[in-house]
């Protein structure tokens, strides 16, 4: 009988694996489709060759989808968990949702970490040197050579970084212990690696999500209709047709040997109809797409951001009066066994809606800053290079997003895996810190937005503005329409 119930229990056993490594694959499938088809749309056209370059293309182009499906599970990762968390208590006898159980959720922590160690230290770097490959000189052209290059420059590029790491561990915490450690690679140099970039990538989360919170009210301005206060859109649109006839009778009438002229009035026109299709779009949207939508969606950003801040606010009571809200605090009751949220299912619901939202704001916020400006991509017109560049800028920021939603207090679910051995979320005071600067900054950002307004009255109420003093609050589309006075005179 003894034995009976072994070989039950290995066959058991062995059942929940191939059910979870099912389960697992046919989501990631799913995910690197969805990143194959994002990538190829704005990935540049005229890259498409049948010739050595196209094999590489394809190698980086398959590697970088790979990348941005790991990113994307990342991102799902803590969601996945709460909601699989809930849904356990609410059923926990349901046969239908006997697969999702503990193991598998910690078996999706596990393979994100991994992937995302594979596709930081590895496959980025191995697609971005294959693509600047050549080969060595001396040595027969063609894809082998490519591949020795890119080889060597990954061994050189390891030992570059083992010794920076070693070293700076060496300053940090000078201790026998810890530098026999480094030397044990599996068990503790690439988790102590991983914990230093997870490190860096909160920090970048910490600079582009309260900038995207700001931001994303312009964004959605952008792509929402206005209401229409005290204007007439038939006579602007009017103007703006007679201005767009007249530009294009100049660019007719010129000679093809004034080129600078030409181009200037080419992007002139090209700002003009954008113009005029956006105020078609408004003449032709309904009142309550104007009058309704567009309120709503600002109302529900404003309440978002806001219920963000009061919970970080909140979280920095409970750190100075409670050691168990430190990220590596104690560990919870585990998956199925107790709600993890005050109000239970709504608020895990509300916890999963604010990690989307400060992860879409994080993105807008990179892509808004000076320094990544020139790193957006465009559509039908982007390089492999700077498609590898997003896709480690996404991995990077969405590997931090379950840490930084557990550092700021938005959800008390555990970090699992290696996700939550990093050493630096035991610090008190950096954890503290991070949660000040967030809660700051996010404010003054806000700030900021919503009294640009009043700001620019002011400067010109004191003659100020004639000192072209500079305005980045202004929005990109104003600065483009504005050039050549058309903005003003409409």
């Amino acid at each position: 009988m003894e034995g009976q119930d072994e070989v039950s229990a290995r066959e058991q056993h062995f059942h929940s694996q191939v059910r979870e490594s099912t389960i697992c694959f046919l989501l990631f499938a799913i995910l690197y489709i969805v990143s194959y088809f994002i990538i190829t749309r704005y990935k540049r056209k005229s890259d498409e060759q049948e010739d050595e370059d196209a094999i590489v293309n394809r190698i980086s182009l398959f590697l970088s989808t790979f990348t941005l499906a790991v990113s994307a599970g990342a991102v799902l990762l803590l969601p996945f968990s709460i909601i699989s968390n809930e849904i356990l208590l609410s059923f926990p006898q349901n046969y239908y949702i006997q697969w999702l159980n503990g193991s598998l959720i910690h078996g999706l922590w596990n393979l994100a970490s991994l992937f995302s160690n594979l596709c930081l230290f590895v496959l980025m770097p191995f697609a971005f040197f294959f693509l600047e490959s050549e080969g060595f000189a001396g040595l027969k052209k063609g894809i082998r050579a490519r591949i020795l290059e890119t080889l060597v420059m990954l061994l050189l590029l390891a030992l570059l970084i083992l010794g920076i790491v070693w070293v700076a561990s060496a300053l940090i915490d000078n201790d026998a212990a810890s530098m026999e450690s480094l030397y044990d690679l599996w068990e503790f140099y690439l988790p102590y690696l991983y914990s230093c970039i997870s490190l860096m990538g909160c920090l970048l989360l910490l600079l582009c999500t309260p900038v995207g919170l700001s931001r994303m009210f312009t964004v959605m301005g952008q792509l929402l209709v206005k209401p229409t206060i005290l204007e007439d859109l038939d006579e602007q649109i009017y103007i703006i047709t007679l201005e767009e006839e007249a530009l294009q009778r100049r660019l007719n009438g010129l000679s093809s040997s004034v080129e600078y002229n030409i181009m200037e009035l080419e992007q002139e026109l090209e700002n003009v109809k954008t113009l005029k299709t956006k105020l078609e779009r408004r003449k032709k949207a309904s009142a309550w797409e104007r009058n309704l939508v567009y309120p709503a969606v600002m109302v529900l950003l404003l309440i978002e951001t806001s219920i963000s801040v009061l919970l970080v606010a909140c979280n920095i009571l409970c750190l100075l009066v409670d050691e168990t809200a430190m990220p590596k605090g104690t560990r919870g009751p585990g998956i199925g066994n107790a709600s993890l949220s005050t109000f239970g299912f709504v608020g895990a619901a509300l916890e999963i809606i604010l990690i989307f939202y400060l992860m879409v704001s994080s993105v807008v916020g990179f892509y808004s800053l000076r320094f990544f400006g020139n790193f957006t991509p465009k559509k039908d017109d982007t390089t492999m290079t700077k498609i590898i560049g997003n896709c480690v800028s996404i991995l990077v920021l969405s590997s931090a997003l379950p840490v930084m939603s557990r550092t700021l207090g938005i959800t008390r679910f555990d970090l699992l895996g290696d996700f939550g051995r990093f050493n630096w979320l035991g610090n008190f005071y950096i954890v503290l810190s991070y949660n000040l600067l967030f809660a700051i900054v996010t404010t003054l950002c806000l700030v900021r937005k919503f009294t640009s307004a009043v700001r620019e009255e002011l400067f010109k109420a004191l003659g100020l503005h004639k000192l072209h003093l500079p305005n980045t609050s202004r929005d990109s589309e104003t600065a483009k329409t504005s050039v050549n006075g058309h903005q003003k005179a409409l």
